[in-house]
């Protein structure tokens, strides 16, 4: 039987995390399964050995007690997109299932484990980091002794950011800890990892967005975190 990766669905570009797994990447192996919250196909969660959380609208604010209305805040959320996405979260640590958090995913698990984050991040560092007719690119630095330097073999390197939002640094979630910071003026948090990994299954969460990335199969930040996520899922029982 196949292993499965379950990729969160996102209502903004969805077929690029899609097609980051490429045929060679997941062979007869693995298959990809959309996990939507559209569909509410909860029933698929429990199939999974792997889950993608995506980028994509903002988090309900009253889930982490932010402001009710803030500068770029979208027309409409969709709290039903962040009770579904709560289920695959809360599984996946259940059942130890490896895990992606992707630019809103990585600020949705630290949102689940308690922490907060700025519901906007000020017209200087949009002009830095939100998404303009194209990806904004940046430096990162990335803690040594972390697990995404162990993945990447990086202390620093180039990414993409698309984001009006980011992790506040002393609302952490529970037993999370920073891997990577940006290198701009305001050090935007842009790695989160589990801080105590005993008992815990793989886990990344990047504020970039590896999967769109240019020269994405080139650059550790994307290829070298894709090739581990695929090997910690054909090693789960």
């Amino acid at each position: 039987m196949k292993k499965k990766i379950g990729i969160s669905f996102s209502e903004a570009n969805f077929h690029n995390y899609w097609n980051w797994f490429t045929p060679q990447d997941l062979g007869d192996e693995i298959e990809l399964v959309e996990l939507s919250f559209e569909k509410n196909n909860t029933e698929d969660i429990t199939r999974c050995d792997g889950f993608v959380l995506t980028g994509g609208i903002d988090v309900v604010p009253s889930i982490y007690g932010g402001a009710e209305e803030y500068p770029h805040m979208p027309g409409e959320f969709l709290p039903e997109r962040d009770e579904f996405e709560g289920k695959i979260y809360t599984y996946a640590q259940a059942e130890k299932i490896p895990l992606l958090g992707i630019c809103r995913g990585m600020q949705y698990v630290n949102i689940l484990e308690g922490g907060s984050v700025f519901e906007d991040n000020g017209e200087a560092a949009n002009q830095l980091h939100k998404k303009g007719t194209e990806d904004k690119v940046h430096e990162v630095t990335i803690d040594k002794q972390s697990l995404l330097y162990a993945v990447t073999g990086l202390t620093e390197g180039s990414v993409n950011s698309a984001h009006h939002q980011s992790v506040k640094p002393d609302q952490l979630g529970e037993n999370l800890m920073v891997s990577a910071y940006s290198t701009t003026p305001d050090r935007i948090i842009e790695g989160l990892e589990f801080k105590d990994k005993t008992g815990k299954a793989f886990m990344l969460c990047v504020q970039w967005h590896p999967e769109r990335m240019q020269e994405k199969e080139q650059n550790p930040l994307s290829q070298k975190i894709k090739e581990q996520f695929i090997k910690e899922v054909k090693n789960h029982k």
